[in-house]
């Protein structure tokens, strides 16, 4: 206990006593509150999966930005229409998509 130390052999007075009693139970509280937070398995699985988000959007964005600092210039123009291009046009990759995946199912009922 971490209460005031009194001399040897004199009994603490009520007040001490009390002291005493608040601190071990603030002491207590305290633990009961650390091992609930190591026990909640589930809230540090939501912590960590927090982090290692956070760890890869920043690493995404400085991956993007070396990219696009040693990418020329005329082929950045080409990507920045053709993303122009898809977003005005939505069903434009849907039907290359359905076109490719025809094609390929065309190419392997021949072989067989």
């Amino acid at each position: 206990m971490t209460g005031k130390p009194h001399s040897r052999g004199a009994t603490p007075t009520p007040d001490e006593l009390r002291a005493q009693v608040e601190e071990t139970r603030r002491e207590l509280g305290e633990t009961v509150e650390a091992l609930a937070a190591r026990a909640d398995v589930r809230a540090q699985a939501r912590q960590k999966a927090t982090q290692l988000k956070s760890q890869a959007t920043e690493k995404a964005h400085t991956m993007g930005d070396r990219i696009q600092h040693r990418t020329p210039q005329p082929v950045r123009d080409k990507a920045h229409h053709a993303a122009e291009m898809t977003r005005a046009n939505r069903g434009l990759p849907l039907v290359a998509g359905v076109a490719v995946l025809a094609v390929l199912l065309a190419v392997r009922s021949r072989r067989h």
